[in-house]
C-alpha cells in the first residue's frame, strides 16, 4: 500500500525520492510500535537508515544510469550527473559514519558496536571514494553491494553488543 499509493508517484517527480521514501516507510512503521511510544533510540535506528538510503541507492542508480533515464525516472545521476552524484554518495556516507556512532555515546550500544560502525563505516568510505575517484568502474555496484552487507552487519553488531555485554537495544 505505501509503495503504490505512497511512494510511486514520487518517483517520477522528485529527484530526491529515495529519502521521501525512506521517511514515509519508516515514519509510518515506527507509528505502530508495540509501545505506543516513540523512543530516542529508535528514531536513531531511523536516521541510521534514512543516512544509508542515499548512498545504498545512488551507487545503484549510477550503474543503471542509462535505464533510469531511458524510461524517464529522475534518478540524482540523471539529472546532475555521475560527478555530483558521487561527490554526494560520499558526503551522505560520512553522515551516515558519524551517526553511526550515535547509538555508542547514547548508551544505546557498547564498544562491539562502536568498533564494528568504525570499521563496517571505513569500508563504506573506502567504497564512496573509489566512485569519487571514477578510477574503478565496478566501483558503483560493488558500493551497492556492500551497502547491503554494511546495514545488516551493523545491526548484528548492535545485536551482539545486547546479547554479550547487555547494553539495552
Amino acid at each position: 500500500f505505501k509503495y503504490n499509493v505512497v511512494t510511486s508517484p514520487l518517483r517520477r517527480s522528485v529527484e530526491l525520492e529515495e529519502l521521501g521514501n525512506t521517511a514515509v516507510y519508516l515514519l509510518s512503521d515506527m507509528s505502530s510500535a508495540v509501545t505506543g511510544e516513540i523512543h530516542g533510540h529508535g528514531l536513531l535506528l531511523v536516521l541510521i537508515i534514512f543516512a544509508w538510503t542515499p548512498p545504498h541507492f545512488w551507487a545503484l542508480a549510477i550503474h543503471r544510469k542509462e535505464e533510469y533515464a531511458a524510461v524517464g525516472i529522475p534518478m540524482l545521476p540523471v539529472t546532475h550527473g555521475n560527478r555530483f552524484t558521487a561527490l554526494h554518495i560520499l558526503l551522505y556516507t560520512i553522515l551516515m559514519f558519524l551517526i553511526t556512532l550515535l547509538p555508542f555515546a547514547t548508551f544505546l550500544s557498547g564498544w562491539i558496536y562502536a568498533v564494528s560502525a568504525v570499521i563496517l563505516g571505513a569500508v563504506f568510505l573506502y567504497w564512496s571514494i573509489e566512485i569519487l575517484r571514477e578510477k574503478n568502474p565496478k566501483a558503483p555496484m560493488e558500493t551497492f553491494k556492500y551497502s547491503i552487507n554494511y546495514l545488516l552487519l551493523l545491526f548484528i553488531a548492535m545485536l551482539a553488543d545486547h546479547w554479550i555485554l547487555g547494553a539495552p537495544v
